[in-house]
């Protein structure tokens, strides 16, 4: 009995995708989904800053590890104790994955969480920049 109710369930669940809107009946765009470029010029200065620190990053953490200093981020670790090559590889992801995020928050027009969020993380890069230089010195 309970597979029959199953199979009933199922089947009205797949009939009930059958049914479509009619093409000659499309709704007009929303008033407020005017789509805006990615590449603005405060997202371009974002990028740029965020690329940057980045590269500070890179550069910091080598020169702290060729001082005896450790990673200690695990999921950078693998990377950066591979040399200048792995940091790079790990430097490229890590930039890659944090314009990724901006660009989905963007097309999916959330434009005012992608902006607080491009700015968290070039204040979060700012801080382990910092933080780098204050443990080499």
């Amino acid at each position: 009995m309970k597979y029959l109710l199953w199979m009933l369930l199922l089947s009205a669940v797949m009939q009930a995708q059958n049914f479509t809107a009619s093409s000659t009946s499309a709704l007009p765009n929303a008033p407020g989904a005017v789509s805006q470029p990615f590449f603005t010029i405060e997202n371009n200065v974002s990028l740029g800053i965020l690329a940057g620190l980045v590269a500070a990053d890179a550069v910091t953490t080598q020169r702290g590890l060729n001082e005896g200093f450790r990673e200690v981020n695990p999921v950078m670790r693998p990377f950066v104790t591979r040399g200048a090559a792995g940091e790079a590889a790990g430097s490229a992801l890590g930039f890659g994955a944090a314009v990724g995020v901006a660009y989905l928050l963007h097309h999916t027009h959330h434009y005012k969480a992608e902006r607080v969020t491009m700015r968290l993380m070039i204040a979060g890069e700012a801080g382990f920049v910092s933080n780098n230089i204050i443990q080499i010195r």
